[in-house]
């Protein structure tokens, strides 16, 4: 889930620029806090329309339901006159293109205090949905119907991501409509801890996708998988997504990583709205040449940022991203797992340790793999 800060107005004229925007991010361990982020399948209850997927419009929509929320407190987010996420405090919520709704929790230094704002939300977004005709599924996949049988939610990026993804992969538009999955966000103090969080990270992420895989049933029939959003990202922009080779072959993350990120291909600049780019325009390029009269800024770095899609992904924190949504028991494990995996030192020089030994060539295998 991003916002644009339309604020960040710094130009960017240098790799050294990019690498201060992850350098800034660093704090001391006592600080250090989690975050989780989970998405939800929605379907309709009312007669005639029991299991389908809402629309954005109507009185059973996902706009009313942002209205239902923001009613009750909180900031709406508009864009082109409709409501596309609600800011509460630290809290967000937003959506995804099929409509999937999303809880972007406030990070938290005691993960009992997450397991509390859970619990809260998921009573507030019944007695909504009660009250709407709605009901939501808490699994990796919509689990009957088909990618087509799902609305697009109007938000502008949306619309440049769905014509850009069939270009890139087979899977990226049932990425975006079908699939819903549980996050986790953790801090780090500088690049060395970084780096030593994103290497563990990636060293265990099929590990992690096995443990929370709820994808099995696809179309309305039992599978061979039992992550199908696993596989689903198996070929939706391997450009930008999957596991990457730099976290184990580099230390420098912070140079990494932005030598990786500007060479991958833009979506999009924002300026007030979305404006499309040529399909081959990097954020290299952008930086060095402009485009349309626009130039870099950090802004448009945070937002290209968001648009990369790695199994460990590197913002301002990092995201544990290989995950399906589950059960809440398992929406509420995330967090503490990630915890103990990432902040104790211990535990993720150990996850490191369990399959140093294997080749890129063997790991790819198993992201492969384990989708089954």
């Amino acid at each position: 889930m991003h916002l644009v800060d339309e604020h960040d107005a710094v130009p960017v004229r240098s790799t050294d620029d990019l690498l201060s925007y992850f350098a800034s991010a660093g704090k001391p361990a006592a600080r250090w806090r989690v975050g989780t982020e989970h998405e939800l399948v929605g379907v309709m209850t009312g007669e005639g329309v029991l299991g389908e997927p809402p629309p954005y419009e109507g009185p059973h929509g996902i706009g009313a339901l942002f209205q239902w929320f923001a009613a009750r407190g909180g900031d709406p987010v508009l864009e082109d006159d409709h409501m596309i996420a609600l800011s509460r405090g630290d809290a967000q919520l937003t959506i995804e293109p099929g409509g999937q709704f999303e809880l972007a929790a406030r990070p938290v230094t005691d993960d009992r205090d997450n397991i509390a704002d859970l619990n809260a939300y998921v009573a507030e977004l019944g007695e909504a949905s009660r009250e709407l005709g709605l009901a939501w599924l808490s699994t990796g996949l919509r689990p009957f119907g088909t990618r087509d049988d799902i609305p697009w939610m109007p938000k502008q990026r949306y619309a440049v991501m769905r014509s850009y993804m069939p270009t890139v992969g087979s899977r990226g538009q049932d990425m975006m409509r079908r699939t819903a999955t549980v996050q986790a966000n953790l801090d780090f103090a500088d690049e060395a801890d970084a780096s030593a969080k994103l290497r563990a990270l990636n060293s265990v992420t099929s590990i992690i996708t096995a443990l929370w895989a709820c994808s099995p049933i696809v179309d309305g029939e039992i599978s061979e998988f039992q992550s199908y959003r696993a596989w689903i990202w198996r070929d939706t922009d391997n450009q930008r997504a999957g596991i990457l080779p730099l976290v184990f072959e580099r230390d420098d993350i912070f140079r990494a990583y932005t030598e990786w990120a500007l060479d991958v291909p833009m979506y999009f600049v924002y300026r007030g709205g979305y404006g499309r780019v040529p399909a081959d325009l990097t954020f290299r390029k952008f930086m060095r040449e402009g485009f349309g009269g626009e130039h870099a800024l950090r802004a448009d770095w945070a937002l290209h940022l968001s648009t990369l899609f790695p199994e460990g992904r590197l913002k301002k924190f990092i995201e544990v991203r290989g995950a399906d949504c589950g059960s809440l028991e398992m929406i509420g494990a995330l967090g503490p797992f990630s915890r103990g995996l990432l902040y104790d030192t211990t535990a993720r020089d150990a996850a490191t340790a369990l399959t140093a030994k294997l080749s890129l060539a063997d790991r790819q295998r198993v992201a492969d793999e384990v989708p089954r």
